[in-house]
């Protein structure tokens, strides 16, 4: 299941700053991240066949999520504990279709970009809901801001991870305005020291998650 006040990590050998994807899990995974998710753009189906199930094996002795970006049979193939759907795969793998292909006891994550595909997303069969992109960021040519993050949180019938551009200098902007599960990219995949970083982020979190209590 998804346990809330997460950090979540995103990761992408284009992203890593020449060290590889599994280098920089075993980093994270050492500082203690909750989450990974294995969003390889550039890499051949066979070889995420590979790279995902050595991550499926370290997040699982690590007590950590392992979730699959895109694809549900990739995610079903490695024994994931979940897969991650953005706008544009639900064409080919709605909720429903994903449901059957990888059961119910795995993990649906979705990615919103608007507080209207929120609303339809938290009335569906997932989850959590990624939404984002809150600040300026390289994956995406746009950014909505921090504005709605309280209306969704208000909202909010399952966990809701917010992701886009957030770094040490603004994560307690997001924090601060209630947010309890963040996704970072770059600010972990790029840090000199990973795990140090991961810490930094876990720390951070616990911080607020006290407060809010």
């Amino acid at each position: 299941m998804f346990k809330e006040h997460s950090l979540y990590l995103v990761t992408g050998e284009e992203t890593s700053g020449g060290r590889s994807t599994e280098e920089v899990v075993k980093s994270a995974l050492a500082g203690g991240v909750d989450i990974v998710q294995m969003r390889e753009k550039n890499l051949s189906k066979d070889k995420l066949i590979v790279l995902g199930n050595i991550l499926s094996d370290l997040c699982r002795k690590n007590n950590a999520v392992f979730i699959v970006n895109d694809d549900p049979f990739l995610a079903k193939e490695v024994d994931s504990g979940g897969v991650h759907l953005g706008q544009e795969d639900i064409v080919d793998f709605p909720i429903e279709k994903t449901r059957k292909i990888i059961g119910k006891e795995k993990i649906i994550g979705i990615s919103t970009h608007s507080l209207g595909q929120f609303k339809t997303a938290n009335n569906s069969d997932v989850d959590y809901i990624a939404f984002g992109p809150l600040f300026p960021t390289k994956t995406k040519d746009y950014f909505i801001g921090i504005e709605d993050v309280k209306t969704v949180i208000n909202l909010a019938l399952k966990p809701v991870v917010f992701i886009g551009g957030i770094n040490s200098d603004n994560i307690s902007k997001v924090l601060g305005a209630g947010g309890r599960n963040i996704a970072v990219i770059r600010a972990i995949t790029q840090a000199d020291d990973i795990e140090g970083k991961v810490k930094f982020f876990k720390q951070i979190i616990d911080y607020y998650k006290k407060v809010c209590l």
